[in-house]
Protein backbone atom coordinates (compact mmCIF):
# COMPACT_ATOMS: atom_id res chain seq x y z
CA UNK A 1 0.00 0.00 0.00
CA UNK A 2 3.06 2.23 0.07
CA UNK A 3 2.68 3.00 -3.62
CA UNK A 4 -0.99 3.88 -3.37
CA UNK A 5 -0.28 6.21 -0.44
CA UNK A 6 2.46 7.89 -2.49
CA UNK A 7 0.01 8.36 -5.37
CA UNK A 8 -3.01 9.52 -3.37
CA UNK A 9 -1.55 11.16 -0.27
CA UNK A 10 -2.97 11.38 3.23
CA UNK A 11 -6.28 13.17 2.57
CA UNK A 12 -8.69 11.67 0.06
CA UNK A 13 -12.10 12.83 -1.11
CA UNK A 14 -14.28 9.80 -1.88
CA UNK A 15 -17.45 9.78 -3.94
CA UNK A 16 -19.51 6.85 -5.18
CA UNK A 17 -22.03 7.71 -7.87
CA UNK A 18 -25.49 6.48 -6.96
CA UNK A 19 -26.85 3.92 -9.37
CA UNK A 20 -30.50 4.65 -10.11
CA UNK A 21 -30.96 1.00 -11.08
CA UNK A 22 -29.37 -0.36 -7.92
CA UNK A 23 -29.10 2.28 -5.14
CA UNK A 24 -28.74 -0.29 -2.33
CA UNK A 25 -25.57 -1.67 -3.87
CA UNK A 26 -24.11 1.80 -4.19
CA UNK A 27 -24.18 2.02 -0.39
CA UNK A 28 -22.27 -1.28 -0.15
CA UNK A 29 -19.62 -0.03 -2.54
CA UNK A 30 -19.30 3.32 -0.76
CA UNK A 31 -18.79 1.56 2.58
CA UNK A 32 -16.21 -0.83 1.09
CA UNK A 33 -14.32 2.04 -0.54
CA UNK A 34 -14.35 4.12 2.66
CA UNK A 35 -12.99 1.13 4.57
CA UNK A 36 -10.25 0.62 1.96
CA UNK A 37 -9.15 4.26 2.18
CA UNK A 38 -8.96 4.18 5.97
CA UNK A 39 -7.66 0.65 6.58
CA UNK A 40 -5.55 -0.14 3.52
CA UNK A 41 -4.30 3.26 2.38
CA UNK A 42 -3.96 4.50 5.98
CA UNK A 43 -5.42 7.79 4.74
CA UNK A 44 -8.24 10.08 5.86
CA UNK A 45 -11.52 10.80 4.09
CA UNK A 46 -11.92 14.56 3.84
CA UNK A 47 -14.10 17.14 2.05
CA UNK A 48 -13.07 17.86 -1.55
CA UNK A 49 -11.55 21.26 -0.64
CA UNK A 50 -9.12 19.63 1.83
CA UNK A 51 -8.19 16.63 -0.33
CA UNK A 52 -4.80 15.71 -1.75
CA UNK A 53 -6.59 13.46 -4.24
CA UNK A 54 -10.06 12.32 -5.27
CA UNK A 55 -11.62 8.95 -6.01
CA UNK A 56 -14.96 8.76 -7.84
CA UNK A 57 -16.27 5.24 -8.20
CA UNK A 58 -19.26 4.09 -10.23
CA UNK A 59 -21.09 0.77 -10.27
CA UNK A 60 -21.24 -0.21 -13.93
CA UNK A 61 -22.81 -3.64 -13.74
CA UNK A 62 -23.85 -6.48 -11.46
CA UNK A 63 -24.19 -9.88 -13.12
CA UNK A 64 -25.37 -13.24 -11.77
CA UNK A 65 -24.43 -16.29 -13.84
CA UNK A 66 -25.41 -19.90 -13.08
CA UNK A 67 -22.31 -22.06 -12.59
CA UNK A 68 -23.68 -25.34 -11.23
CA UNK A 69 -26.84 -27.38 -11.72
CA UNK A 70 -28.34 -30.32 -9.83
CA UNK A 71 -29.25 -33.63 -11.49
CA UNK A 72 -32.69 -32.22 -12.44
CA UNK A 73 -31.24 -29.18 -14.18
CA UNK A 74 -31.99 -26.63 -11.45
CA UNK A 75 -29.38 -23.99 -10.70
CA UNK A 76 -27.68 -24.60 -7.34
CA UNK A 77 -24.74 -22.18 -7.57
CA UNK A 78 -24.11 -18.74 -9.06
CA UNK A 79 -21.15 -16.52 -9.75
CA UNK A 80 -21.68 -12.82 -9.12
CA UNK A 81 -19.64 -10.21 -10.98
CA UNK A 82 -19.40 -6.56 -9.97
CA UNK A 83 -17.86 -4.16 -12.48
CA UNK A 84 -16.63 -0.77 -11.23
CA UNK A 85 -15.32 2.26 -13.06
CA UNK A 86 -13.10 4.55 -11.01
CA UNK A 87 -11.98 8.05 -11.94
CA UNK A 88 -9.26 9.43 -9.74
CA UNK A 89 -7.03 12.45 -9.49
CA UNK A 90 -3.75 11.85 -7.69
CA UNK A 91 -1.95 14.26 -5.40
CA UNK A 92 0.09 15.61 -8.33
CA UNK A 93 -3.13 16.49 -10.19
CA UNK A 94 -2.89 13.70 -12.76
CA UNK A 95 -6.22 12.13 -13.73
CA UNK A 96 -6.84 8.53 -14.78
CA UNK A 97 -9.57 5.92 -15.05
CA UNK A 98 -9.34 2.33 -13.85
CA UNK A 99 -11.93 -0.38 -14.48
CA UNK A 100 -12.05 -3.31 -12.09
CA UNK A 101 -14.07 -6.46 -11.56
CA UNK A 102 -14.75 -8.64 -8.57
CA UNK A 103 -16.49 -11.98 -8.38
CA UNK A 104 -18.05 -14.20 -5.75
CA UNK A 105 -19.52 -17.73 -5.91
CA UNK A 106 -22.45 -18.88 -3.78
CA UNK A 107 -24.86 -21.77 -3.54
CA UNK A 108 -28.66 -21.78 -3.29
CA UNK A 109 -31.19 -24.49 -2.56
CA UNK A 110 -32.26 -26.54 -5.55
CA UNK A 111 -35.40 -25.19 -7.28
CA UNK A 112 -35.33 -21.83 -5.45
CA UNK A 113 -34.64 -18.19 -6.25
CA UNK A 114 -31.80 -16.02 -5.00
CA UNK A 115 -32.87 -14.48 -1.69
CA UNK A 116 -32.25 -10.79 -1.01
CA UNK A 117 -29.81 -11.79 1.72
CA UNK A 118 -27.76 -14.02 -0.62
CA UNK A 119 -27.84 -11.35 -3.34
CA UNK A 120 -26.71 -8.66 -0.89
CA UNK A 121 -23.87 -10.80 0.47
CA UNK A 122 -22.69 -11.80 -3.01
CA UNK A 123 -22.59 -8.20 -4.22
CA UNK A 124 -20.80 -7.11 -1.05
CA UNK A 125 -18.06 -9.74 -1.42
CA UNK A 126 -17.67 -9.14 -5.17
CA UNK A 127 -17.45 -5.36 -4.52
CA UNK A 128 -14.62 -5.86 -2.04
CA UNK A 129 -12.75 -7.90 -4.64
CA UNK A 130 -13.33 -5.24 -7.32
CA UNK A 131 -11.97 -2.58 -4.98
CA UNK A 132 -8.97 -4.82 -4.23
CA UNK A 133 -8.35 -5.03 -7.98
CA UNK A 134 -8.56 -1.22 -8.23
CA UNK A 135 -5.99 -0.92 -5.41
CA UNK A 136 -3.69 -3.43 -7.14
CA UNK A 137 -3.89 -1.59 -10.46
CA UNK A 138 -3.24 1.71 -8.72
CA UNK A 139 -0.21 0.21 -6.95
CA UNK A 140 1.16 -1.04 -10.26
CA UNK A 141 0.87 2.50 -11.65
CA UNK A 142 2.88 3.68 -8.65
CA UNK A 143 5.58 1.10 -9.23
CA UNK A 144 5.78 1.95 -12.92
CA UNK A 145 6.11 5.66 -12.19
CA UNK A 146 8.96 4.86 -9.76
CA UNK A 147 10.75 3.00 -12.55
CA UNK A 148 10.85 6.10 -14.75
Amino acid sequence: MTYTKEILGDNIFVEVKTSLKDPENTVLIRDALNEAVIMRFRSRIVPRKNADSTIQMELKRVTFLPIQYDKNGYVIAYKTYVDLLTHYKDKKGRKAVISSRGDYDFAIESNSVISDTKRFEAIKHASYKAIDEFISKLSVKGIKSDDK
